[in-house]
């Protein structure tokens, strides 16, 4: 059963970058750490700053009243957390899930955790490792508020910002899903106009300040957007997609001219034009969502 000491012990499962940094981090700050990976020979780091390897996951389970499991996906966590004999070492003690996937399997972990009797909570880590432990550090949860607030002291070294979304599990994990599509559209993007600049003689070094600019404006439009389609006003005073879908249309001509696949910017003026095609013409950017959400 779970110790009982006035400080809470931590048992890190998964120990690539940002697993070992969270261990660190609970080590440094004097937390009784254990730690495991599947792959042997990637604890040196945080066993150096205090933590206790375990030879088996079982074994690190046991030895604390918290885990938490950060590894590639619930593939991964499923193939550890499910093990007969991790289970039975899991049975009344807590986990909180780090591990980036889909709302539907945070949902499916915390059943599987209700009926085997493991209080459960859900997260993601919307920063790179090296951020753990500092105050640029962004983690989400979701699940029972009460577990949340016991062990909200003890993520708390993990540095940073820490917020609890709500009690239905898959919150998180739907909050994380949303931003990385944001990042990696934008990435795609990004990309997608190095390659175009190239072909137009202009290097990325050239075009980087100017990107900058691009980006600086978003902020500001997210939030526009965000209550456009709130309200449903859509608002497209400024900015009409039958505007907006005549300059896509010069990026694919001025890439493909050049051999660029642009398949992504393809993508999103076929949208626009199916958008407009509905009626929606004299909309803004924020009725796309509204089409895409349509069943």
């Amino acid at each position: 059963m779970p110790t009982n000491h006035t400080q809470p012990t931590v048992t890190v499962l998964g120990l690539g970058p940002m697993g070992r940094a969270l261990a660190s981090a609970f080590a440094d700050a004097g937390v009784r750490t254990t730690v495991w990976n599947r792959t042997p020979g990637r604890d040196a780091e945080p066993v150096a700053r205090g933590a206790v390897s375990a030879t088996t996951a079982e074994e690190a389970v046991a030895a604390s009243e918290l885990t938490v499991i950060c590894v590639v996906n619930y593939d991964a966590s499923d193939a550890v957390l499910r093990r007969e004999e991790v289970e039975a070492a899991l049975k009344g003690r807590a986990v909180v899930n780090l591990t980036a996937d889909s709302p539907d399997r945070a949902r499916s972990t915390a059943a599987w955790a209700a009926e085997l009797g493991v209080e459960y909570l859900d997260g993601a880590i919307m920063t790179p490792a090296p951020s753990i432990g500092t105050p640029e550090a962004v983690f989400i949860h979701s699940g029972p508020a009460d577990l949340y607030e016991r062990y909200a002291p003890v993520l708390a070294v993990l540095g940073g910002t820490h917020t609890h979304l709500g009690e239905e599990i898959g919150r998180a994990a739907g909050f994380d899903i949303a931003l990385l599509d944001i990042f990696w559209t934008a990435m795609a993007g990004y990309v997608h106009a190095l390659a175009l600049a190239k072909a137009e003689g202009i290097s990325g070094r050239e075009l980087v300040p100017f990107a900058q600019g691009i980006g600086a404006i978003l902020p500001p439009l997210f939030a526009e957007f965000a209550e456009d389609f709130d309200s449903g006003s859509y608002s497209g005073a400024i900015n009409p997609l039958t505007s907006g879908v005549s300059t896509m249309a010069h990026v694919v001509h001025t890439a493909e001219s050049h051999g660029i696949d642009s398949g992504v910017m393809r993508a999103a003026e076929g949208l626009v034009r199916r958008t407009i095609a509905l009626g929606h013409g004299e909309d803004g950017v924020s009725r796309l969502a509204e089409v895409l959400g349509r069943r």
